[in-house]
């Protein structure tokens, strides 16, 4: 593995301060997200109309803004002792048109992906476009909704074509409380409708948190410590030999699919 990069925690106090400390940390930390998509709504996004009339520069520029933003949240959290984080193989994630499909652990996974890849669009749920706090990133940015799901494929598809980083979680939604990776046939459906070998990622947090069943507040007994490895591509070609219907490359897909993230990440998290 290749371009290997670590990152302690900032701020390390004694117990009993620790943990109250990491209590407010995170919820500062949350607080100044949420300004952030505010401010960017309302002072960085309007200008980009006038600065960029190319719809295509225009989202260039607002994907950069949210890029080095969620850098910024990212080292605002490891700075202030709430997490540290390792990164493996980043220099695979410097393409351009890359679908990049990872597991999805905690909150903040797509916060951590985006801040890593420039270029980057995704795929998100309906309701984030609604939210005051995510409406103006997801609007400026371009991010593709899943409310219709053809629709969204082409947009994925033409996303891709223009360049863009296509991040995916193909699970859907953060991990069961199980452990257990289930993954829906959405990722697949794009890699095999937009004929796109895939970047896999794998992440892995300890001690767990910010899951379904932990909410922010609940800190655990020390720092978060993130493992974010990017993988050797998955070629597809395979999948779409003889010319099969697409919904069965896309089903046999998401069975192997299913398997190599629950290998790796099980590997991953005991490495």
């Amino acid at each position: 593995m290749t371009d290997r990069i670590a990152a302690g925690p900032g701020v390390v106090l004694p117990e009993p301060l620790d943990r109250p400390w990491r209590v407010l940390a995170t919820g500062f930390c949350f607080a100044m997200f949420g300004l952030g998509g505010l401010l960017l709504r309302m002072l960085v996004f309007p200008p980009l109309l006038l600065v960029a009339r190319d719809r295509i520069r225009r989202a260039d520029l607002a994907r950069a803004c949210v890029h080095r933003s969620f850098r910024f949240f990212i080292e605002l959290m490891r700075l202030s002792g709430v997490l540290s984080y390792e990164i493996e193989g980043l220099d695979r994630l410097r393409r351009r048109g890359l679908l990049v499909l990872a597991n999805h652990p905690t909150l903040i996974d797509v916060v951590f992906l985006i801040s890593l890849i420039e270029h980057a669009t995704c795929v998100v749920k309906a309701p984030l476009r609604r939210n005051p706090f995510t409406r103006g990133p997801v609007l400026g940015a371009g991010y593709i909704c899943n409310d219709d799901p053809e629709g969204a494929i082409e947009d994925c598809r033409q996303a891709l074509d223009e360049g863009g980083n296509l991040v995916v979680f193909p699970e859907g939604t953060r991990t069961a409380d199980d452990g257990i990776i289930r993954l829906r046939r959405g990722a697949a459906q794009i890699a095999v409708r937009c004929r796109r070998d895939i970047t896999p990622v794998t992440i892995s947090c300890i001690p767990r948190s910010l899951t379904r069943a932990i909410p922010w507040y609940v800190v655990p007994v020390r720092p978060m410590h993130f493992r974010i490895r990017v993988l050797d591509d998955l070629p597809i070609a395979s999948y779409l030999a003889d010319d099969p219907p697409e919904a069965l490359a896309a089903r046999h897909l998401t069975d192997d699919l299913t398997q190599f993230f629950a290998k790796e990440t099980s590997s991953h998290a005991g490495a």
